[in-house]
């Protein structure tokens, strides 16, 4: 379960404090879907940031299955994350050097093993079957297409199992008939990996397609 309980972010400034968030709870439990909107600056990445331990709260806090992640050090809160959290941005952040495959294990480099098995392999190869780029393993992404790097991006999120699925604008760079695919994707692979899933959009087409929607409204979250 995700719970965020009263959560507040602000920053000093030379003019004074600037507050971000006021107060935000939110809870989540596995196989749920939420989308975020608000218009740019209303704090939904703000918030994204702060429920995948990237950014500390000011005040209030976040626990994933009864986990707080900020109550760790800097490197098991960066375990947490590997192993429990999973992003996908509106830039797909792939690494060019690597092939599709190699991008989408980069996750499995950083966990306590510190290598890569053939399980970890043999998932990936599973998993990017899913998402419809099995033929495509040792292709780079500069021979992919927009909603390619966006579909290995998502299978990247997914190779370590994780509870939650937070996206940041996932479909913000696609046009319209590839950002439907893309939201059909993440989905249904949301329903078949059982995760809490949350994404920040400017989109109505892509948020309706959620059964909880909210927006981001004088720093706090209210019911869309």
């Amino acid at each position: 379960m995700l719970k965020i309980d009263n959560v507040s972010k602000s920053y000093t400034t030379p003019r004074g404090e600037l507050s971000i968030l006021a107060n935000v709870s939110l809870t989540l439990a596995r196989g749920q879907a939420a989308a975020i909107m608000g218009p740019s600056g209303s704090g939904k990445s703000t918030l994204l940031y702060i429920v995948g331990a990237l950014d500390r709260p000011t005040s209030g806090s976040v626990t994933l299955d009864g986990a707080d992640p900020y109550t760790l050090d800097e490197s098991r809160q960066a375990a947490f994350r590997n192993e429990h959290i999973g992003f996908v941005f509106q830039d797909h952040s792939l690494l060019p050097q690597l092939s599709v495959l190699e991008n989408v294990l980069t996750p499995t480099l950083v966990a306590s093993s510190a290598s890569t098995s053939g399980g970890d392999e043999k998932r990936a190869r599973e998993i990017l079957d899913q998402v419809g780029l099995g033929s495509r393993l040792d292709h780079r992404p500069g021979e992919l297409s927009g909603g390619e790097k966006q579909r290995a991006a998502i299978a990247r999120a997914l190779i370590r199992n994780p509870t939650l699925l937070l996206c940041d604008e996932p479909t913000g760079n696609l046009d319209a008939s590839i950002a439907d695919s893309v939201a059909d994707l993440l989905l249904d692979l949301h329903r078949t990996h059982n995760t809490i899933l949350v994404v920040v959009t400017h989109s109505p087409a892509l948020a309706e397609r959620f059964p909880a929607r909210y927006r981001m409204a004088d720093r706090a979250l209210v019911v869309a």
